[in-house]
Order: structure tokens, then C-alpha cells, then sequence
């Protein structure tokens, strides 16, 4: 019983409304940059797009094919990712990295939602699906910043 338990908790309905609802969940034509990341372990795989205008994420596309939690991971970097810069998205990257794998705190605002996502702590082969989508937006944004 505590297995079922625990993994109904991992999916909550939050969880579950936020895979159902990705923002920005479309491919932009013409993009300045576009990443696709996979997770070995899982087979979950992001496609990112963006524009950055004065250094900050002016358009956003991405394609998430993923588990309910990778989903919802996508879901929250889609409704606060326009407008950020590449330092603000790295430091999420990292929080939420830490939030996962070290018991560190939920990322700062405005990623503040991935709160939502603390249950998964437990499930080591599930994090890479989270990371996705904030990995595949910092490489974007890294490819701007190189090219």
C-alpha cells in the first residue's frame, strides 16, 4: 500500500493538470535556436525553441514528449519563461537540480512552481525527465551566447 500511496502523491491532480496544459507547446518557425534533449533512461524527449531579444527569451516553442512529470516540469517553465535571461533560466536549472538531488529548496521566483514537483525527490529515475525542458533552454540559450 505504500508504494500506491507514494506514487499516487508523485501524480497528484496538480501534476496531472499541469501535463495537460503545457504552455507554448508548439514548434516556432524560423527560431534563433533549437535544442532536443533526450533522457536515456526513460526515453522522454524536449525540443526547444527561442528568440532572445535584448537578452532575454522574446519567443519560446517546445515539443515535450515525456512522462506526466516531465510534462508538468515543461508546463511550469512555459508560463514564466518569456522574458528571462539566460543567468535567471541557469540558476532554475541548477535549483531545481539541487531541489531534486540534494533536498535544496524549490527554485526562486517565479520558478517558484516547480514546488509541485518535490515529490518526485524519491525518484532518482524520474529527474532527468524534469530537467529536460530547463536543460534543452539553457543550451539554447547558450547556443545564442556562443554564436
Amino acid at each position: 500500500m505504500g508504494d500506491t500511496t507514494d506514487l499516487m502523491q508523485l501524480y497528484s491532480t496538480r501534476i496531472l493538470a499541469l501535463a495537460a496544459d503545457i504552455p507554448h507547446l508548439a514548434r516556432l518557425s524560423d527560431p534563433q535556436a533549437s535544442v532536443k534533449r533526450r533522457s536515456p533512461l526513460c526515453g522522454s524527449t524536449v525540443t526547444v525553441d527561442l528568440d532572445m531579444t535584448d537578452g532575454r527569451v522574446s519567443r519560446f516553442g517546445q515539443e515535450v514528449k515525456a512522462c506526466a512529470l516531465g510534462q508538468a516540469a515543461a508546463a511550469v517553465l512555459g508560463q514564466v519563461v518569456i522574458g528571462r535571461s539566460a543567468a535567471e533560466l541557469s540558476r532554475a536549472r541548477d535549483q531545481l537540480r539541487a531541489m531534486l538531488t540534494q533536498g535544496g529548496p524549490v527554485p526562486d521566483a517565479p520558478f517558484d512552481g516547480f514546488e509541485v514537483l518535490t515529490p518526485a525527490r524519491d525518484y532518482r529515475n524520474r529527474h532527468a525527465s524534469i530537467l529536460l525542458a530547463l536543460e534543452a533552454t539553457v543550451e539554447a540559450t547558450e547556443q545564442l551566447a556562443s554564436a
